[in-house]
């Protein structure tokens, strides 16, 4: 049923990029405006832009103006297109670059043509869904050995502004084992944006990327609409075509605070710290839609999100720690193994990977443990043992062979430095592992467990 379009002109009100328009009711009609909605608003002088409708409270509705409220007065007019915001999907769609309203930015072919699907749909039915038990193998030696990304999951990277986390994400990109990566970014400078593109395209992997970009100066809704227009082309491709979809996503932050300004803007009463009470709820929507499919494929999200003050309390990150399956804590540069987690490695580790996965991830973490307690101990010019100089450098070894972000290597290759690591540090009878796996895996000649002797 074709949806009639009328155009009403009755602007109540005009605050910030907020238009509230009068729309009567029609006795025994379907609603002609639902929230989430697009709507064509058309000045005076014949200039149009999109808006969302944002909120309806009986007749009033208000619109969220994409290109701002400057230049339009009270006599414009809003026709409402009856559906929300769209999303394109087709083979087409891979190796470009789109805007937060979905309109291509990359000077490429047209494609007004091309399907376009609703966004911001449900999640999946839980029916539909199955145990994940695949590993997306990222060759970072913190997540593939210690922290195993694992397709479906959803998973947060904490960090702080100023630290790598954007180069560190376009890497993974790069490097996951995954058919098709989805790229949200929010509130991008243009370098950031530039420097994911350039990445993409020099590493030979922008032919199965799709990009959804929200530049700093772009519109605020826009940023509002990057992660459901990534996530419904993720699912797109996961349902359809059976493929293994990476959505990497950032910075959250940037999202929930354009949440908080559009809140503001509708006069509701804020919650902790400024942003809105329904902060947890919008982004679980988001994360949620990450799935195995038990018909298709899988959508994994991985998301930069930036700690204001390096405060994990604050709102976003306290909120997305309940949400999410864990998260790789980034700061100084490194991966802290300490802050890190992943829910779902277990379902991997030892089952899709070598045996010696297990054990030889909680041996390095012991040690690194115990290497930080020894350090301390050094630090407050305490009396070292022989034993507390084995793990000190058994920690320095550890900071520079997996901790940097910038070290990448296969997971079997990073198993077996693991085991090389720990000969050059302790004998065999330190490890307090299994005597078969030391039997198979610990090198035969090593010059430390020598020493160590």
């Amino acid at each position: 049923m074709v949806r009639e379009l009328i155009r009403y002109s009755q602007v109540l009100e005009i605050v910030g990029d907020t238009l509230k328009v009068h729309v009567p009711e029609r006795a025994g009609a379907d609603s002609v405006v639902r929230y989430g909605d697009l709507a064509v608003v058309k000045s005076v002088d014949g200039a149009t832009s999109l808006a969302q409708v944002i909120r309806i409270e009986r007749g009033i509705v208000s619109l969220q103006v994409f290109s701002g409220t400057k230049g339009i007065s009270t006599g414009a007019t809003a026709t409402f297109l009856g559906h929300p915001m769209q999303a394109p999907y087709s083979g087409n769609i891979l190796g470009r670059v789109f805007d937060g309203a979905g309109a291509p930015v990359d000077g490429g072919p047209d494609l007004s043509g091309e399907p376009r699907y609703d966004i911001g749909g449900p999640s999946v039915n839980p029916a539909e869904r199955i145990v994940p038990k695949r590993m997306i193998r990222t060759d970072v030696p913190m997540i593939d050995v210690f922290n195993s990304l694992v397709e479906s999951q959803k998973i947060p990277i904490f960090s702080v502004s100023g630290e790598p986390y954007n180069p560190f994400l376009a890497r993974i990109g790069i490097q996951a084992d995954a058919d098709i990566v989805v790229f949200g970014g929010m509130g991008l400078i243009f370098d950031d944006f530039y420097t994911f593109r350039q990445s993409f395209e020099d590493a030979g992997v922008f032919s199965r990327t799709v990009m959804f970009v929200n530049q700093a100066s772009d519109p605020l809704v826009e940023r509002l609409l990057v992660p459901d227009m990534a996530l419904a082309v993720a699912e797109k491709f996961a349902v359809e075509e059976g493929k293994r979809v990476l959505v990497l996503l950032t910075d959250m932050t940037a999202y929930a605070d354009a949440m908080k300004e559009v809140g503001i803007s509708q006069e509701r009463v804020p919650s902790q710290r400024g942003y809105m009470g329904d902060l947890y709820s919008e982004l679980a929507r988001r994360y949620e839609k990450a799935c195995d499919y038990a018909k298709g494929g899988s959508v994994t999200i991985l998301a930069a999100t930036t700690m204001p003050g390096n405060d994990v309390t604050h709102p976003v990150p306290d909120n997305t720690g309940y949400i999410t399956e864990g998260q790789f804590y980034l700061h100084s540069g490194v991966i802290d193994p300490f802050g890190s987690l992943s829910r779902l490695k277990q379902n991997v580790v030892g089952k899709t990977t070598r045996e010696d996965h297990s054990q030889i991830m909680n041996t390095m973490i012991r040690f690194y443990s115990e290497a930080r307690d020894a350090a301390q101990k050094q630090a407050m010019a305490f009396e070292l043992s022989d034993y507390d100089h084995q793990v000190l450098k058994f920690g320095d070894l550890f900071r520079d062979r997996f901790m940097d972000i910038n070290v990448s290597m296969p997971l079997e290759e990073a198993l077996d430095l693991c085991w090389q690591t720990l000969a050059e540090c302790f004998a065999p009878e330190q490890l307090l592992m299994k005597q078969t796996l030391i039997d198979k895996f610990f090198p035969k000649v090593a010059d430390g467990a020598l020493a160590a002797e």
